[in-house]
C-alpha cells in the first residue's frame, strides 16, 4: 500500500517535463567583454548555471551639445566559452538588452543586437529604432525559436559571440543639445540538447 507521501511523490514526478532531467546545466565563463563601449575590466559579469548578466558603465552613444563624432556609435562584443558533456550541444536562447535614451525632436537612436557561433558565418541580427523626442527606458529582445537557436555542432566547442551596438544620429536636432542612448545591462540565457 502507497503511503500518501509516497503518492504525492509519484504524482509530482509525472508533472515534471520530460527533458528537464536529461539536461544537463551548462557551465558559461565570459572569456571577453571589450569595445569602445565597455573597455576592459569595465563592466560587471554575473553568470550561474545557464545564465549570464553584464552591468556596463560607459557604454554610451551620444550626439550634439558639443560630443565628438566618435561618440555616436559604439559597442560591445561579449564572446562565452560554454562546457557541456560529451553528446550534447548548445546555443543561446536569448539575451535582453536595457537601458534609457533621451532624444530631442529630429535625432534618432538604434540599438542593434548581432550574434553568431565563433568560427560560423550564419548571423542573427535584431534592431531597436528610437525617434525623438524620445526621453524613456528601453528594451531590445533576441528570442528565436527552438528551430532558429544557432546550435554548435556537436563534438565542437564553438564560442557564442554577442554584438551590440548603441548609436545616436543627430539628424535636424538642434546641435547645441545634447542627445543620447545608454546600454545599462544585458542579460541572456544559453540552452542545451542532446546532439
Amino acid at each position: 500500500m502507497l503511503t500518501t507521501a509516497a503518492a504525492a511523490l509519484i504524482a509530482l514526478s509525472a508533472l515534471a517535463p520530460a527533458d528537464a532531467a536529461e539536461e544537463p546545466a551548462p557551465v558559461l565563463e565570459v572569456v571577453t567583454v571589450n569595445g569602445s563601449g565597455c573597455p576592459a575590466g569595465d563592466v560587471d559579469v554575473k553568470t550561474n548555471d545557464r545564465t549570464f548578466t553584464i552591468g556596463y558603465h560607459t557604454f554610451l552613444a551620444r550626439a550634439g551639445g558639443g560630443s565628438s563624432p566618435l561618440d555616436m556609435r559604439k559597442n560591445c562584443q561579449i564572446n562565452i566559452r560554454v562546457n557541456v558533456p560529451q553528446g550534447y550541444t548548445y546555443g543561446l536562447a536569448r539575451t535582453t538588452y536595457e537601458g534609457y535614451a533621451h532624444l530631442q525632436d529630429g535625432a534618432t537612436g538604434l540599438n542593434r543586437i548581432s550574434t553568431y557561433l565563433q568560427g560560423t558565418s550564419p548571423t542573427a541580427t535584431v534592431s531597436q529604432p528610437f525617434t525623438g523626442p524620445f526621453s524613456d527606458s528601453w528594451q531590445t529582445h533576441y528570442r528565436p525559436g527552438s528551430t532558429e537557436i544557432q546550435w554548435s555542432p556537436c563534438g565542437e566547442r564553438r564560442n557564442i559571440n554577442i554584438n551590440a551596438e548603441v548609436r545616436v544620429a543627430l539628424g535636424s536636432a538642434d546641435p547645441d543639445r545634447l542627445n543620447f542612448a545608454i546600454v545599462e545591462s544585458s542579460r541572456g540565457v544559453v540552452r542545451v540538447k542532446r546532439c
